[in-house]
């Protein structure tokens, strides 16, 4: 099982510039049909997502490969924790949100990339996402609720984005209230 530490935009000495200038790109669309290498990186982020029990979703930026691939959990959140069911989790290759239905709702987000801070978050409640599979196999499937937040979330990551660029309320603990200020120079 290979595996690759998951980016962030700050650490404890402060912001991190070589991760942010790679957390920050727009993700090129893995080729079609896919290689030996394409599977290799597919596994590499399967493994790094499996490998974190901490994680409802990863994206392949976050691990430093600059392709639009998310893995992400479609059971088992309450208590988090490893993943052993195969079926717990998917991947999506080259995901494009082709549909956004209901009325936005706010929830508070955390990120891997991101550490130690929530921020409240507007997302639909219902998205169609066309993409391909772990396998290569073309889906188009409706995702809702909890887990079309966390797909649009890992989405965002694809393009550059992360939770910090909503502008919403941010979340921190009080014992790093002084770093997060210095940082993000309120």
């Amino acid at each position: 099982m290979s595996s690759k530490r998951v980016l962030a935009l700050w650490d404890e000495k402060g912001e991190n510039a070589k991760d942010t200038s790679i957390l920050r790109k727009k993700s090129v669309e893995l080729p079609v049909p896919m290689d030996k290498e394409s599977r290799e990186i597919i596994q590499i982020l399967i493994d790094s997502f499996l490998e974190r029990d901490d994680a409802v979703g990863l994206a392949a930026p976050q691990i430093g490969i600059n392709k639009r691939i998310i893995a992400f959990r479609i059971k088992g959140f309450e208590g988090k924790g490893e993943i052993i069911d195969p079926d717990d989790f998917e991947v999506l290759i080259n995901p494009r949100i082709t549909q956004k239905r209901g009325e936005m709702v706010k929830g508070v987000e955390g990120c891997l990339s991101c550490p130690d801070i929530q921020v409240e978050i507007i997302r639909f409640p219902e998205i169609k996402v066309r993409a391909l599979n772990a396998k290569g196999e073309k889906i188009n499937k409706k995702y809702l609720d909890y887990v079309a937040r966390v797909i649009q979330h890992e989405i965002d990551h694809l393009d550059g984005k992360l939770i910090v660029d909503y502008g919403g309320d941010i979340y921190y603990p009080k014992s790093k209230q002084l770093f997060f200020e210095k940082l993000f120079k309120y």
